[in-house]
């Protein structure tokens, strides 16, 4: 099994830390965003979109991130990383949806605008589009916040793929200085994903 990858983006973080998680053997095949490895004829094979992350497992080739972490997930059912149970599994998915329309969106909009830009002399920040993002993050961090009280994970007690995938993006609050005051649900819950085994093999040094 190969993952196509560009740590440490979010995306591909979601998908590497479960795949730790699980103790799933796979190939790393790093790819370099700002060369435009991306772009690349043989990459644009395997996803058209041009996007990363892609699996490629035995000829079956999926590309979105959140596909990957259930397809991940199914590998070792016994984790019960995505619930058996219908009401249970789609809540996961619907948190899973979630993320990609509604926590994505600002969270990135935060880390090219206040990191990315800054890193590679990119010139300053669009004031209007951190103003829009830090908007939406405040939005959508309080559903987050809200639905996390009495909670130990996303949809109640058990670990899913929920939390990896809009878990992975708090990797980048500091770098994309992300307005978390009076997130304390978010910051409790956040601090249970590191300690875990997978989340720390994980993680890469983000450059200053």
């Amino acid at each position: 099994m190969k993952l196509y990858v560009a740590p440490p983006s979010p995306r591909a973080f979601k998908v590497i830390a479960l795949a730790n998680y699980l103790g799933l053997e796979y190939e790393l095949k790093p790819l370099d965003l700002a060369k435009g490895d991306q772009m690349r004829p043989e990459f644009a094979a395997l996803n058209p979109n041009k996007k990363m992350p892609v699996l490629e497992d035995d000829g079956f080739v999926l590309w979105e991130s959140n596909a990957i972490t259930q397809y991940l997930a199914s590998k070792k059912p016994g984790a019960g990383l995505v619930p058996e149970d219908p009401r249970r599994r789609a809540e996961v998915n619907r948190w899973q949806f979630w993320e990609i329309a509604n926590w994505d969106p600002p969270c990135a909009a935060l880390v090219w605008e206040q990191g990315v830009k800054k890193l590679f002399g990119m010139g300053e920040a669009d004031q209007a589009e951190v103003q829009k993002a830090e908007t939406n993050f405040r939005r959508f961090g309080e559903v987050l916040n809200s639905a996390l009280k009495g909670r130990r994970f996303v949809t109640g007690n058990d670990l899913t793929v929920a939390d990896f995938s809009i878990g992975a993006w708090l990797n980048m609050s500091e770098f994309g200085q992300y307005p978390m005051t009076g997130f304390g649900e978010i910051g409790r819950w956040y601090a249970t994903l590191t300690e875990l085994a997978g989340w720390k093999k994980s993680i890469v040094a983000l450059p200053r």
